[in-house]
């Protein structure tokens, strides 16, 4: 049997390539493929381009249809999204049975983790809107309404795919003008889910906060849900997993109150205080006259103590030498 080969890169260019796939502790930006099916509307073709301008350039067009099948076989899906690096996909179709499909998904370990379908009810393009549009590669804020988000881990999954479908980047500062772009999720009472888009405008408002309105901008999507295969939770939560030195270390005896202040609490041991180093102080220090009084109260201290030992040891050997006389006596009688 003949041994498999690896065949190493010989260029720069294909070396990096490979250290951008190798495994890191802080992620790359992931990537999302975006095809077309074997067969496709118009409104599908012009709903993956609007949303491609949203996640470029972290993105990956094919520019030709796709014989895929995604829920039925996704194997050729798996391998398009290994050769081309990216972690997300999306994917249009429209059938009879099925007419104008949205496929959402995500990659884990080379292989689809979640995937959502989602039939496009009602749809309005980009251009459809005569409003002045954002400036390229700005970073969304992604806004959920409705309280049914939570009800069921299909919503919950649903959500965290949405929202990792359309993160640009974690931050942790922002300014105030950067923020231009509004990506808006309403979950009805029917589970229909409401794409809205949105352009930010700072108004003077008298103030020092400006007064914020929102000018729609598009595209426009009414999202129903039809067929979803999401992850056992065992293996959501290995994909979930973070390295250990990306955790934060919980710190101990420190707490924070409703108004965010922090408060720490100190566990000292049993101090002896008559040995505490404290500040010294002109007026607390001792004149020459006192020193000298200190040392010859110290000098009597130890002469009184020796002579007390003296005499201790004199009367004992007094007392012994009287003892043997009389033992002495006693024998010669």
């Amino acid at each position: 049997m003949a041994s498999l080969r690896v065949k190493k890169p010989t260029t720069r260019k294909g070396k990096k390539a490979l250290e951008e796939r190798e495994p890191k502790t802080i992620e790359n930006l992931k990537k999302t493929l975006i095809m077309e099916g074997r067969k496709c509307s118009n409104e599908i073709r012009q709903a993956l381009k609007d949303l491609n301008l949203f996640k470029k350039p972290n993105s990956r067009m094919m520019r030709r249809n796709n014989d895929v099948t995604p829920f039925e076989d996704a194997s050729p899906l798996e391998h398009l999204a290994k050769t081309n690096d990216c972690h997300l996909f999306l994917f249009g179709s429209t059938s009879k049975k099925r007419p104008n499909n949205l496929i959402m998904g995500r990659i884990y370990d080379e292989q689809v983790l979640d995937m959502i379908e989602f039939g496009i009810d009602q749809y309005t393009a980009l251009e459809k809107f005569k409003t002045e549009k954002i400036s390229q590669f700005t970073k969304p804020v992604i806004v959920f309404n409705g309280f049914k988000w939570k009800l069921t881990e299909e919503l919950r999954r649903i959500k965290n795919l949405l929202l990792d479908m359309f993160r640009v980047d974690q931050i942790d500062t922002i300014r105030l003008q950067g923020i231009e772009h509004v990506l808006s999720f309403t979950l009805t009472d029917d589970l229909t889910i409401l794409v809205r888009s949105y352009r930010i405008l700072l108004k003077k408002s008298g103030q020092r906060t400006p007064r914020i309105e929102l000018v729609e901008m598009g595209p426009s999507l009414d999202l129903s849900i039809r067929r979803t295969k999401i992850a056992s939770d065992n293996l959501y939560k290995t994909a979930m997993k973070q390295p250990a030195i990306l955790k934060v270390a919980k710190r101990k005896n420190v707490t924070r109150d409703e108004l965010g202040n922090v408060h720490g609490r100190v566990h000292v041991g049993k101090q002896d205080i008559n040995v505490l180093q404290t500040r010294k102080m002109k007026g607390l220090r001792k004149t020459a006259e006192e020193k000298r009084k200190e040392k010859a109260d110290k000098n009597n201290r130890n002469m009184s103590s020796a002579d007390a030992s003296m005499d201790e040891g004199m009367d004992g050997d007094y007392d012994g030498g009287d003892n043997e006389n009389m033992d002495a006596d006693s024998g010669e009688e």
